[in-house]
């Protein structure tokens, strides 16, 4: 496959970073929206304010584009669990968990909706990194659950599902935005939603998790 000769360049100057930038954003708006499939490379470079013909300088494909994206996608998202601490009170170690993948939620909307339509798709371009990194990563951290309860600190539990399932409350709050914001009203709906949000899931999670 031929390389863009922006990629060639052992050194980007500073334009070629700000020009990558504003690709990686246009695209970002554009696959959050459209999904893979649904996008094209006139689409980006429309999003973007160049030329086709430019976007190539810098992208030769739209896979490559896409792929850039999901790498980044990957490391945000991950972040929060790979600080889940062992050593730390299970209680401060959860409820900071989900006000941090909240936080994404509201900070980062169109990557978690990125993600959500790779997965909907079959995760073509991520299946390696899901049974890969993702698993060992996650299989490291429920076994950190796993020992919590083993001390009696925390309800006996399955990990993974619990896991899955602070994913899925926290995340919809950006996959579901629209819906959110509609049923909750204008008078409940504005920044307030999210800590509305994590102290409610917050008393979710930690009840269930208490030792009784």
């Amino acid at each position: 496959m031929a390389i863009p000769r922006a990629a060639r360049t052992q050194r980007k100057t500073r334009i070629q970073e700000e020009r990558q930038e504003l690709i990686l954003e246009a695209a970002l708006d554009v696959f959050s929206a459209s999904g893979f499939r649904g996008s094209t490379l006139d689409q980006i470079a429309e999003a973007a304010g160049m030329s086709k013909p430019n976007l190539l300088y810098y992208f030769r494909t739209k896979e490559a584009i896409h792929r850039q994206l999901i790498d980044r996608v990957l490391t945000t998202w991950l972040e929060p669990l790979r600080v889940f601490d062992a050593a730390g009170d299970p209680e401060s170690e959860i409820r900071s968990y989900i006000r941090r993948k909240l936080e994404m939620a509201r900070d980062f909307p169109r990557e978690s909706r990125l993600f959500a339509n790779e997965i909907l798709q079959g995760a073509p371009h991520i299946e390696d990194e899901l049974k890969g990194p993702l698993k060992e990563l996650v299989d490291e951290k429920a076994e950190v659950i796993r020992s919590w309860a083993r001390a009696g600190k925390i309800a006996r539990c399955d990990p993974y599902h619990l896991i899955f399932s602070i994913w899925s409350t926290t995340q919809h709050y950006a996959d579901f935005d629209v819906q959110v914001r509609a049923v909750l009203g204008q008078a409940n709906s504005g920044e307030g939603r999210f800590e509305d949000a994590a102290r409610f899931l917050e008393a979710l999670f930690m009840d269930g998790l208490r030792v009784r």
